[in-house]
């Protein structure tokens, strides 16, 4: 049977009275000590009290139907899994019970379920202790998801821990990101029209007429829609014109085109003229906004998700995005957000009915940003007749590259967001070369630098080097902290992890009462990223001042290199001995940087694995690309840098486990790929989605080590394997992969000692293989 969404398990199995008897528990402790019922309370009792009172809680849970449907944290059956684990951490004493005060405030006020269960997922996700490797951690990213329906639990999953910490109440934001050009008078304009004559629509005793009461989602809406478009016309007659011919767009049950998965928007800003019919694709859309009914759940997990996921359609569609804007309205309570590629932002919280100037400033401000403003990347330019290029300077002269077409986007928000395009000098439209962009920690080394090196020692069958430099902005290198954040100040905002699911207690409860945040100056942040390293799928932490002791905050650095091969991915091969020829030619291009330069590639996947479009005319047969994850194979400490991203599918074992890395793994990786490729393409133009295989790219790691174990072990299992999996196309090569896992895991378990030989062992195979008559009859 087919698990449940979190928001069908919520909705199909209410809690009820499922925690009374808790409640009653906890009534009776207090009462025995002299103390009122409160969560304060809980926090005045003697710890053997608050621990037996903890694991009564979890035990409640776990007797909850919908604990054992609800999805897991990481890589377990369900929820009641997570339970289990933190009961344990709790009875051994391992449990900070501070971290169970929102939980227990939700049950005791009868929040919502919804409300109660995003807590216990909080808590939960705390019990996980960090893990440190020896080596550069990894991060599991969206973007590193290969061959997957993206069903939303198992992205979401991903995506809670791809966002880690995001920042609340930075100041100074709105000042930031809405410095439009004559915004401040225009909205004051407006904004007084407003509030004058028999038609206004606001007082400040009253707020905005017409605020749905009680303000459930629909009927939100529906107001912001009515407000938008006479914001819109007021500013029209006072002839302050707004950009794009944009409006508001609010269909919250219509899924936009162009996601993987049916996903749809809750409301946002789009460009109007393509707005036809219910066609609107994530391409047009400028802003996003999430809307909630109460504004208890302003940065809730779920509000947060909502917006994540919406970022990360908009950054798949859009590929000149350097950020995304949006905004939350829970209730009557709005946030403004900014997400990249480090992670998001957001401003104060404040209460529209009461400040309502700033509610204007805002919507004005997304109908009349421009481009740059709205975070798209200024330094690709576009012509009159739609084309794009770029303008770099190599060898001291200026030279136009123009765009010829998109070969690869990033489905992700925090990460490198690696784009490719198709490109070519605008005096040699037939010699195709390759721009590619990407968000790189400054500390890494400059994968420019090493393409270049690898050029200087004549390593074969790699992509060659054209150019590489830091994109600029205004004359300024573009990066997160100074460009994308406006060099805003984190030091008094709020460090919210995504593994935590609300605002600090007193926050929502002033929200409550007042409809208003609390301040947050004078607040430090939460440690560094610079510490042990904690595997975002894994590792989750509460709301928090920031504090940044340990180091500057985390940023990313945009570059731009550009080589002269050009090709598609090697799962596109027109034949089985196309492909197993290119394996070779990668393996050797492998190879040859590894001996000649002293690399280690480092993420061997289907997308870095090319071959050439033209036989060789103007680039090599087949090649590697991607050398923004290589290694010195020497180097004696981790680069620094504070995540890698690998492609999970494709990561060896023994790295999965926390070895130190070595070329092994990567030949091991080049297994791993083909055996991808046979299960999930039948030909160059036919895919598909295994879900025993989907699941490689979302259980945690050791789990995905022990299915990578289970998958070699034993020969026949994995000939019975290859017979039920490969596709019709590739069946012939099964006996050929079979004796390359024999070769890459002998006697079926992991190696055991470095092997040099190991490189031509696998390309004589593969040469031979293609010799093979059953593999040449097509």
């Amino acid at each position: 049977m087919a698990q449940l969404s979190r928001a069908e398990a919520i909705g199909q199995k209410p809690i009820g009275e499922g925690l009374d008897s808790f409640r009653d528990d906890l009534t009776s402790v207090c009462e025995s000590s002299g103390l009122p019922c409160s969560v304060e309370s809980f926090r005045k009792l003697d710890p053997e009290a608050r621990q037996n009172l903890s694991i009564n809680l979890m035990l409640a849970l776990q007797t909850l139907p919908a604990s054992r449907s609800l999805p897991p944290i990481s890589g377990h059956v369900n929820l009641f899994s997570d339970l289990s684990r933190l009961s344990s951490s709790i009875n051994a004493g391992e449990f900070d019970f501070q971290r169970l005060i929102p939980l227990l405030g939700a049950v005791l006020d009868r929040e919502s379920d919804g409300i109660i269960w995003d807590e216990v997922y909080a808590a939960a996700a705390e019990s996980t202790p960090p893990a440190y490797l020896g080596q550069t951690p990894h991060s599991h990213s969206t973007s590193a998801v290969s061959n997957s329906d993206e069903h939303r639990n198992d992205i979401d999953a991903v995506l809670r821990g791809e966002l880690g910490s995001l920042y609340t109440d930075v100041p100074g934001f709105d000042e930031a990101y809405f410095a439009v050009e004559g915004l401040k008078e225009a909205a004051a304009a407006v904004f007084r029209r407003l509030k004058e004559g028999d038609d206004s629509v606001y007082a400040d005793q009253v707020g905005w007429q017409g605020w749905p009461e009680p303000a459930e989602e629909k009927q939100i809406l529906a107001w912001l829609i009515t407000m938008v478009d006479k914001i819109n016309e007021v500013a029209i007659e006072e002839a302050l014109t707004t950009k794009d011919c944009r409006s508001i767009l609010g269909w919250p049950h219509q899924p936009l085109q162009g996601s993987t998965a049916a996903r749809k928007l809750d409301v946002g800003f789009a460009r109007a003229p393509q707005m036809t019919g219910n066609q609107t694709h994530w391409s047009q859309i400028l802003v996003m906004g999430v809307l909630k009914r109460s504004p208890k759940m302003d940065t809730t997990s779920s509000t947060l998700l909502d917006l994540g996921r919406y970022a990360r359609e908009v950054f798949a569609a859009q590929d000149t995005r350097r950020f995304v804007l949006g905004f939350t309205l829970c209730g009557p309570i709005m946030r403004f957000w900014e997400f990249d590629r480090v992670g998001a932002i957001s401003s104060t919280p404040f209460d529209i009915n009461k400040e309502g100037a700033r509610f204007v400033t805002a919507i004005l401000a997304f109908l009349r940003m421009n481009n740059e403003e709205l975070g798209y990347d200024p330094s690709i330019i576009s012509t009159s007749d739609g084309n794009r290029f770029i303008e770099i300077t190599r060898d001291g002269q200026p030279e136009r590259l123009f765009l010829d077409g998109l070969m690869r986007g990033a489905s992700c928000v925090v990460g490198r967001a690696t784009t490719c395009w198709k490109a070519h000098h605008e005096d040699e439209s037939d010699k195709p070369l390759v721009v590619k962009d990407s968000w790189q920690y400054p500390e890494r080394e400059d994968e420019g630098e090493l393409l270049r090196e690898a050029a200087e020692k004549e390593v074969v069958n790699v992509a060659r080097y054209y150019y590489h430099g830091t994109v600029q902005i205004h004359g300024k290198d573009d990066d997160i902290q100074g460009a994308v954040r406006k060099g805003l100040d984190l030091k008094h905002a709020r460090r919210h992890h995504q593994g935590h699911s609300n605002a600090s207690p007193s926050t929502a409860a002033e929200f409550a009462k007042t409809g208003r945040s609390t301040s947050s100056a004078g607040r430090k942040r939460t440690s560094s990223h610079l510490g042990p390293a904690e595997p975002p799928t894994k590792r989750a932490c509460s709301t928090s001042p920031a504090r940044s002791e340990h180091g500057p905050e985390e940023n990313r650095v945009h570059r731009r290199i550009v080589v002269r091969d050009y090709g598609v991915p090697i799962y596109k091969a027109g034949s089985r001995v196309a492909m197993l020829s290119a394996f070779a030619e990668c393996i050797e291009g492998y190879e040859s940087l590894h001996t000649k330069a002293g690399f280690l590639q480092g993420d061997i996947s289907t997308g870095n694995l090319i071959l050439s479009k033209d036989g060789g005319k103007h680039s090599w047969p087949a090649f590697l690309i991607d050398l923004d994850l290589a290694i010195k194979e020497q180097r004696e400490q981790p680069s620094g840098a504070r995540g890698k991203t690998g492609t999970r599918a494709f990561m060896a074992i023994g790295l999965l486990l926390g070895e130190k890395h070595s070329f092994m793994h990567d030949l091991e990786s080049f297994f791993w790929v083909i055996l991808w490729i046979c299960i999930h393409h039948d030909g160059p133009s036919v895919s598909k989605v295994v879900r025993r295989f989907e699941r490689w790219n979302y259980v945690d790691l050791e789990e995905l080590a022990e299915l990578k174990k289970g998958a070699v072990a034993h020969e026949g299992d994995f000939i019975r394997m290859t017979d039920e999996y490969f596709s019709e196309f590739y069946k012939p090569l099964s006996p050929w992969v079979n004796r390359l896992r024999k070769m890459v895991f002998p006697n079926g378990g992991r190696w055991e000692e470095e092997n040099k030989g190991l490189y031509s062992q696998m390309k004589t195979m593969l040469k031979a293989a293609c010799e093979d008559p059953g593999v040449l009859t097509q």
